[in-house]
């Protein structure tokens, strides 16, 4: 018989765990755009949205009255520093880019996440005319059935099966006002 050593009912955290993803992104994918330029985009929106607030908070007053710090005080100083963030952050992105930078997304990256985006804003979408429950039996089923590749029958009926428990817990036992649309109106609800 042989015995067990104390090593051997130890963990191993140098043993390493790989799945592989069949329907991983390629590696080869050519990039989309490079993380520089996401960058230097991301800092120019936020330097204008801190001028944006921060004029409007000026206008609304940011200086120090008799009584206190009017309306504007507090939010016009944290838009000056959000600027200033800004700014480091551009200029960094800038320095930055001149040495060459990594892709931010690669096609087949932004493939997939279009596959999830697209659908999230139909769904936003065939809300207004549909409602709330119609829209997410359709997005529930779509995604399991065309991403998932689940069987269509598991499906359907999980869809059906979430947004049943959806109506009763908001509608009936909660009473929460959700948008509906023709279905449920041609049931009284």
């Amino acid at each position: 018989m042989t015995a067990i050593r104390p090593e051997q009912l130890m963990s191993q955290t140098d043993i390493e765990i790989v799945v592989d993803d069949p329907t991983a992104p390629d590696e080869n994918s050519p990039a989309v755009v490079g993380t520089g330029t996401i960058e230097i985009i991301v800092s120019i929106v936020l330097l204008l949205l801190a001028v944006t607030l921060g004029y409007d908070n000026w206008r609304t007053g940011a200086s120090w009255d008799s009584t206190g710090p009017e309306p504007g005080y507090f939010p016009f100083y944290l838009c000056v520093v959000l600027a200033g963030g800004s700014l480091y952050g551009l200029v960094a992105a800038l320095l930055a880019r001149r040495a060459g930078g990594e892709p931010f997304i690669t096609r087949a990256q932004a493939r997939r996440v279009m596959a999830v985006f697209a659908p999230t804003l139909l769904f936003c979408l065939v809300t207004q005319f549909l409602g709330l429950y119609v829209a997410s039996f359709l997005l529930i089923a779509g995604f399991m059935r065309l991403i998932g590749k689940i069987a269509l029958w598991k499906s359907l009926l999980t869809a059906f099966l979430f947004t049943a428990i959806m109506f009763v817990t908001f509608d009936i036992a909660f009473d929460v006002i959700m948008p509906k649309g023709p279905l449920e109106a041609a049931f009284g609800f």
